[in-house]
């Protein structure tokens, strides 16, 4: 690569580590393994970086590179063995914001420390068990921000997949996560078997922001 182009590279790419560094982790469930995957990811973007086309997303392709490379090579080797995988020990001491990407700011109180632990677990135990396309979806549209169009893009899928699947994501995280969202006072509580009040779904960056309060 020219120097140019490194140059480029760098003051482009660089920038969004931590965002899929984020991703890597809900996807991964293991500190260790996010950061091979990003690494894996940063490689093939520096090799493929004559392929992207400037005023494009940045962040649309290098998740399309780190939604691929995950898939060839972490996905099928490690479906087994992350099955029983203990939860803590995939998130040992990162910290209250540390497993969604983004840098703590401070000392939190005992009691605030608490709280956001338990939504953090909560939330990574429910990703666990939502499908992967679905689980995909509602990272990159309420974890990290992306519009349909670019989400549609890294998933190699037309947009009306992308919003059915972000729904039923929700859908399924809405019922894994309600009595803690009840807890945290973001939804109402079930008024009859089968029934909630308003109908609403939860979405993730509301659930994980107020656990953080």
């Amino acid at each position: 690569m020219e120097v140019t182009a490194r140059h480029e590279f760098e003051a482009t790419a660089l920038p969004q580590i931590d965002a899929l560094y984020g991703a890597a982790l809900r996807l991964t469930r293991n500190s260790a393994e996010a950061e091979d995957l990003v690494q894996d990811a940063y490689v093939r973007a520096y090799r493929f970086w004559h392929t992207f086309k400037s005023g494009t997303s940045i962040r649309a392709w290098l998740f399309t590179i780190l939604r691929n490379t995950f898939i060839n090579r972490y996905h099928r080797a490690n479906r087994t063995r992350h099955a029983n995988a203990d939860l803590e020990a995939q998130l040992p001491a990162l910290g209250a914001e540390a497993a969604v990407g983004h840098p703590t700011s401070g000392m939190p109180s005992p009691e605030v420390a608490l709280s956001a632990r338990i939504t953090r677990e909560r939330i990574m135990t429910a990703l666990e068990s939502v499908p992967e396309d679905y689980r995909m979806a509602v990272i990159l549209a309420d974890l990290e921000g992306l519009a349909y169009k670019e989400i549609a893009e890294i998933m190699d899928c037309p947009i009306g997949t992308v919003m059915s699947r972000i729904f039923r994501g929700r859908r399924l995280l809405h019922k894994l996560l309600h009595d803690h969202a009840v807890e945290l006072g973001l939804t109402e509580p079930l008024v009859a078997a089968g029934e909630q009040t308003g109908g609403n779904t939860v979405h993730l960056q509301d659930y994980r922001m107020r656990g953080r309060a």
